[in-house]
């Protein structure tokens, strides 16, 4: 089983813009390529994203792939590879298992590709991700790009870390493993 970083995709990776779908306009933070070229090769890197947009009827799941599969020929243009990319298309009402806080998507992840959560890292902007991260077992920084955990209808939530972006989350979970 191997470790690995949980990125949350929007205000993390990219800008959030709030139900918005279009590659061309997706901006990725100054330090988003070298943060990620960065992480430590015994880390799998694995993206998680809640997008209630599908629940909304305000773009399809399709859609969602769609801009997954460009975001990731971005970063593979950067030579960034990233091992797999989940996202819950449920509303926040609905119910399910896999929106975050929720940890389902993690769960789904550790099974699909024999991941050792324990030992594991969720990068975030929003209490949700650091709350499914607490659930799955695995060690949480909130980054204070994006909503910086002050997000509307936000729970207070205590991350391991917190720092100002994804590079310096980085930077902490290599010093971590040495």
């Amino acid at each position: 089983m191997e470790p690995a970083v949980f990125l949350d995709r929007d205000g993390v990776i990219i800008v959030d813009k709030d139900f918005y779908f279009d590659i061309h306009t997706s901006e990725f933070f100054p330090d988003t390529i070298l943060a990620l070229l960065s992480v430590d090769s015994r880390f799998r890197k694995v993206v998680i994203s809640n997008q209630s947009g599908v629940a909304r009827g305000l773009f399809t799941a399709d859609d969602v792939d769609e801009f997954n599969e460009q975001l990731s020929r971005k970063l593979s243009a950067e030579g960034v590879h990233i091992d797999a990319w989940y996202f819950c298309p449920h509303g926040p009402d609905d119910g399910c298992v896999c929106r975050k806080p929720k940890p389902g998507m993690l769960v789904q992840a550790a099974r699909e590709l024999s991941l050792d959560l324990k030992n594991s890292w969720i990068i975030g902007d929003k209490t949700s991700d650091i709350m499914a991260g607490r659930a799955a077992g695995a060690r949480t920084i909130l980054v204070t790009t994006g909503y910086a955990g002050r997000e509307p209808g936000s729970s207070t939530v205590n991350p391991d870390h917190s720092v100002d972006n994804l590079l310096q989350a980085v930077d902490l979970i290599n010093r971590s493993v040495g």
